[in-house]
């Protein structure tokens, strides 16, 4: 009886097939989803001028590029132009707000090719100081900046009238955002500055604080 069911059983799957009444998935293999191969780049849409952008790579190609540009900008033209290290390298971004793109690139028969872009925005950039208002000569200042923390900004302590490139007892909020500071031995009137340093922008001064050093 169980041998008879399960062959007309069979049997009747086996027209409703051949009508092509019943699905043919339930007769074949599963196939496996194809490997993906194409390279994908993910970062954040929106960023503080200045700051550095984190780019999630997965499959880049040999020589790829991550690239920041305008974008009207050609393949050829770029503002910033990494190449990528690791799979979440970090580019600096332009020190003025504006629209930008970010691009994957890759050069084929001499000129660059773009593979991937990605929308970008940067907004306008600003900064925090603290510090005591007065020192003594040669004392020991602490102090605290924070803003883009680009690579190249620097918290520094020159003379109120300086110019923005002035030098002076420094450091960089991008390694640590607090530091002690050694006052000059000329007493005056001196400024905190928290100058950043980044592409489109150069050097700018984001934030004031002015100390006496007495």
């Amino acid at each position: 009886m169980t041998i008879g069911g399960t062959g007309q059983a069979l049997s009747r799957r086996t027209l409703l097939l051949a009508a092509g009444l019943w699905p043919a998935a339930a007769f074949a293999q599963k196939k496996k989803p194809a490997p993906v191969t194409e390279p994908a780049m993910s970062a954040a849409r929106t960023i503080v001028a200045g700051a550095p952008l984190s780019v999630f790579l997965s499959r880049p190609p040999q020589g790829a590029r991550l690239a920041i540009a305008r974008p009207d900008d050609p393949a050829s033209s770029a503002i910033i132009v990494v190449e990528p290290r690791n799979s979440v390298p970090a580019l600096p971004t332009p020190g003025l707000a504006g629209t930008y793109e970010l691009r994957l690139a890759v050069e084929k028969d001499g000129s660059p090719v773009i593979l991937l872009r990605q929308a970008l925005v940067t907004t306008e950039p600003s900064a925090t100081l603290a510090a005591p208002a007065r020192v003594g000569r040669g004392q020991a200042l602490p102090v605290r900046g924070i803003g883009p923390n680009g690579e190249q900004d620097r918290v520094v302590l020159v003379p109120a009238d300086a110019p923005v490139e002035a030098e002076g007892p420094r450091f960089f909020p991008a390694e640590n955002v607090e530091a002690v500071l050694e006052a000059p031995d000329q007493s005056g009137p001196y400024e905190l500055r928290y100058v950043m340093n980044a592409p489109v922008s150069g050097l700018r001064i984001l934030a004031r604080h002015p100390v006496a050093v007495e």
